[in-house]
């Protein structure tokens, strides 16, 4: 019987032996992914569905208003890949890490083929780094076919048209093609950074479901923290920021401050995450056939430096860029100018539609007054008892015109604002559109609280 393969007897020792290339084995563990079904599947899936599924939602008669862009789903077709995106930072792209990252190391050890490929490649290291680049690739590749699939099926279901940002402005098709793109290669970061837990839990865990699990459960508990009213240092500090920072992309001026620092958290979470993996990969002991994972590991080498990690990036956020945000961000005068610019540029859209005397914003000098709850709660923080009124003016017209709203504010800073009246302003009816009869815009509309004050526009 041969002894057991140790890392020993995995290194050259001979003139006939040579190790495999970083090269050669990427190309081998890449077409081991592709040739399992389920990852076959998953492509097919990404690259077929969202077309189907914005095409078929944009026909229907009910939009899901609920989501960011869904209300904008008939008016253009630029709007249906933001609603993919929405669905996949919440639900797709943790599952896609985790049937991809998360089980790229532990099927190795559920075939018991360890011994068979350390003969074959000769270096852990280059086996580490084969198995990250061919995960890192099919992941990719599933992104790029939601993006893809969505942007096609929403463009020749409705059509390349402008799209209303979320302070109101219109975004032309070029403008919307854009950003809607820079949106999708925003998420790569954060999807990075769960591929590296999913890496992380697959090489702790072994041929432990947890470990495939990993992503999805570190997602959703990231996600539960964002629906927090938490400190907008600590929301900041958490990778799952990243995943719909995207949304000050569509104001004007963009909030580019949430969106790069998400960006670098999420960056710094992926490359943490696969250092980890990468340093309890080369210790393992792979003469051990039955290894099924190590509880301790996880939490010495794994929990411990993100927790770590989270603690530093909300100091370092505390005493720099959120140094003038206190609390969840959400603060009156934020709330109002987001409401006043909004209004105004939705107003002259209506005025257009109803082909109605110019006006532009300068002329309307929209300006809103906001209160939250009773007159003895403060005006701030996350809520569905904000309301505001608005007050502008029209040239040549001495009176002051009104318009009441109901705002919802999540903590996140999104808010949808809905018409209290008068009706002939923001009440429901139909305006007619080049695409067909649509909704009064003035009647709900979203938008988006710069939470941080070095995001001002």
């Amino acid at each position: 019987m041969n002894a057991p393969l140790t890392h020993a007897h995995a290194r050259p020792h001979g003139a006939g032996t040579r190790r495999a290339s970083v090269a050669r084995g990427y190309r081998f563990e890449l077409v081991k992914l592709v040739s399992q079904w389920r990852i076959r599947l998953l492509v097919l899936a990404c690259w077929i569905a969202p077309a189907l599924f914005v095409a078929a939602v944009s026909q229907q008669s009910t939009l899901p208003v609920d989501t960011l862009f869904g209300r904008w789903m008939h008016a253009t077709g630029w709007a249906g890949p933001l609603v993919t995106l929405g669905f996949a930072g919440t639900w797709a792209l943790p599952l896609l890490t985790s049937v991809v990252a998360g089980d790229v190391f532990a099927a190795e050890d559920r075939l018991g083929t360890w011994r068979h490929l350390l003969v074959a490649v000769r270096s852990p290291r280059r086996i580490f780094a084969a198995k990250v680049f061919a995960s890192l690739t099919v992941l990719l590749l599933l992104v790029a076919g939601l993006a893809c699939s969505s942007a096609a099926g929403g463009v020749v279901a409705v059509g390349n048209q402008p799209l209303v940002g979320l302070d109101g402005h219109l975004l032309t098709p070029a403008d919307a093609a854009v950003k809607v793109l820079l949106a999708w290669v925003c998420v790569l970061a954060p999807a990075l950074s769960l591929a590296g837990i999913g890496l992380l839990g697959s090489v702790a865990l072994g041929r432990s479901p947890m470990g495939l699990l990993l992503p999805v459960l570190v997602a959703l508990a990231m996600q539960l923290a964002q629906v927090m009213p938490l400190p907008v240092a600590v929301r900041l500090a958490l990778p799952s920021c990243a995943f719909i920072a995207w949304n000050g992309l569509f104001t004007g001026p963009a909030q580019l401050a949430p969106l790069l620092i998400g960006t670098g958290v999420s960056l710094a979470w992926a490359v943490l995450a696969t250092a980890l993996a990468y340093l309890l990969f080369l210790r393992r002991d792979f003469t051990n056939l039955s290894y099924d994972g190590s509880g301790r590991h996880t939490v010495t080498v794994g929990v411990l430096p993100l927790a770590g990690l989270v603690a530093v990036t909300v100091a370092v956020l505390t005493t720099s860029a959120t140094a003038t945000a206190t609390g969840s961000g959400i603060e009156q005068d934020k709330v109002q100018r987001s409401v006043a610019t909004a209004f105004a540029h939705l107003y002259r859209m209506q005025t257009e539609q109803l082909h109605r005397p110019h006006v532009t914003e300068a002329q309307l000098k929209a300006e809103a007054t906001c209160t939250k709850g009773s007159l003895q709660t403060a005006a701030q923080g996350a809520g569905n008892d904000w309301r505001c009124v608005v007050s502008w003016h029209l040239p040549g017209v001495d009176a002051t015109g009104q318009a009441i709203y109901q705002l919802d504010v999540t903590p996140d800073g999104r808010f949808m604002a809905d018409g209290d009246g008068p009706k002939e302003v923001n009440g429901y009816f139909l305006v007619r559109t080049p695409q067909g009869d649509a909704p009064n815009p003035l009647w709900q509309f979203d938008g988006n609280v710069a939470l941080l004050a070095t995001s001002k526009g």
